[in-house]
């Protein structure tokens, strides 16, 4: 069991015998009484958020966790298949479980699976990934003066606000952790 104050963004806990991982915490303190710690946390087998308020004090499970470098091979629609880079197992993720992070991801990645009880439960991207542009809007010349930004599509299907500079072609660089366009490679 750990304390609720130990709460922070990626812990995962046990609640009601459901498996969280924490997205948002925050810690309140009032004048008087108990600090209210307040979680929002996603459910790892179904993808839905819960927010709750715990007073300092309260206990949740804890959990243990392994973690894999993996490889990513393909989805079929339902799930995204992985294959481990040491024993050759393919586990596979729903895709409701994988969620955003399916935007960021190519054949032949590599990428950390997190397992419970030997279930593959979540992945851990890099901070960056390199991904080819297939459809940029045309861009105005003018425009540029003032870092007008235009949508771009990728290759894996990700839309991206980019500079005018990056056409049809181009690689660019997302941060994974936002989404956001970093550079032109």
């Amino acid at each position: 069991m750990i304390d609720v104050n130990d709460l922070r963004k990626g812990v995962t806990f046990v609640l009601d015998g459901t498996l969280y991982k924490v997205l948002d915490y925050s810690h309140n303190k009032t004048g008087r009484g108990n600090a209210s710690i307040k979680v929002k946390a996603r459910n790892v087998r179904t993808g839905t958020t819960l927010e709750k308020t715990f007073q300092s004090g309260d206990r949740v499970q804890d959990v243990r966790l392994d973690f894999h470098n993996v490889q990513f091979l393909y989805t079929d629609g339902e799930s995204y298949h992985f294959m481990d880079n040491e024993t050759f197992e393919q586990p596979a993720i729903a895709s409701k479980v994988i969620g955003e992070a399916a935007g960021f991801l190519k054949e032949g990645m590599e990428v950390k699976l997190t397992f419970f009880e030997n279930e593959a439960i979540d992945i851990d991207l890099p901070t960056s990934v390199d991904l080819k542009v297939t459809w940029a809007e045309n861009a105005v010349k003018g425009d540029t003066a003032t870092g007008v930004t235009k949508k771009v599509k990728t290759e894996t299907g990700l839309e991206v606000s980019c500079p005018y500079f990056v056409t049809a072609g181009d690689t660019i660089r997302v941060d994974t952790r936002t989404g956001d366009y970093v550079t032109r490679v």
